[in-house]
């Protein structure tokens, strides 16, 4: 089933929720509590909550930061380019001069790949390719349940979310809208995140860049949504200035310990519910 399918059968749904909502949401909420489903209908009763959630999830809560964006910056040297192209995982990637500001498209690799198939790629070739489809903006604070309906509209499936100054601050694809929303179904039970590793002591060593919400959906954390958007930007507002390596705080129950910075940013952190004991170091022969 291609990914449009899916999308209309959402978007189907969506409507159908919203549009049967009487005044507000609290009462559909106070309705569902008051009903509680037989042992069969938890996970449609769990699909239907994160469906009406859309409308107040925004872009910018789920959206891959400014400095997280892989993208191809056409000033660049050209094997540095051309090694980019040839890694890359992803099938789309904006294509800018200078800076993320300066978008001249996106990039579709499969036409990369044959161009590159038939040894013709040039620099000149590649800014043809990126202008053949020019970049999709959407404000920040735009909710996922009309990016969704947008996505759908526009026949598009990565946005650059600006600000209200047009600067680029993040990108939201259409599968992250998706993943928003059925993450929790089709993830493999105690599976973790790419960004998140568990160490044999039971703590955590995660990258400062992730999301909040990937973070509490991924861990059963309860860290604050409504402020920063990353773990980085957590900790930063937290201690008010860049820390050094080694530095360690609390937030809520969590014991932190920053492992690594870069340019002024977090980069990875070891993080551990409080009470809980680190494994004990092995004993050595007497």
């Amino acid at each position: 089933m291609s990914v449009w399918v899916v999308l209309a059968v959402i978007v189907a749904a969506l409507v159908g929720f919203f549009v049967g909502r009487a005044v507000t949401r609290a009462p559909a909420r106070e309705q569902r509590r008051d009903h509680a489903p037989s042992s069969g209908e938890g996970p449609h009763r769990r699909l239907t909550d994160k469906l009406l959630d859309l409308d107040t999830i925004k872009v910018d809560d789920i959206m891959i930061p400014r400095n997280e964006i892989a993208s191809i910056d056409i000033s660049d040297d050209w094997d540095t380019i051309i090694d980019t192209l040839r890694t890359t995982p992803h099938t789309r990637l904006p294509v800018c001069e200078n800076n993320l500001d300066n978008i001249i498209g996106i990039l579709h690799m499969k036409k990369v790949a044959h161009a590159l198939a038939r040894s013709d790629l040039t620099r000149d070739r590649l800014l043809e390719l990126a202008r053949e489809r020019e970049g999709y903006f959407v404000p920040e604070g735009t909710t996922l349940s009309a990016q969704l309906l947008n996505f759908q509209r526009d026949r598009r499936r990565i946005a650059l979310v600006v600000d209200e100054y047009g600067d680029i601050r993040g990108l939201v694809t259409l599968e992250d809208i998706l993943e928003e929303i059925v993450g929790d179904f089709t993830s493999a039970p105690g599976a973790l995140h790419q960004d998140i590793h568990r160490e044999p002591d039971g703590s955590y060593v995660i990258n400062g860049a992730i999301s909040i919400r990937v973070l509490n959906r991924t861990l059963g954390w309860d860290l604050p949504t409504d402020g920063p958007r990353t773990l980085n930007g957590l900790i930063l507002e937290y201690l008010e200035t860049i820390p050094q390596p080694g530095t360690g705080l609390k937030l809520g129950d969590l014991s932190v310990e920053i492992l690594q910075t870069a340019e002024n940013s977090v980069k990875t952190a070891r993080v551990r519910p409080i009470g809980q004991q680190e494994a004990p170091a092995s004993k050595g022969v007497a």
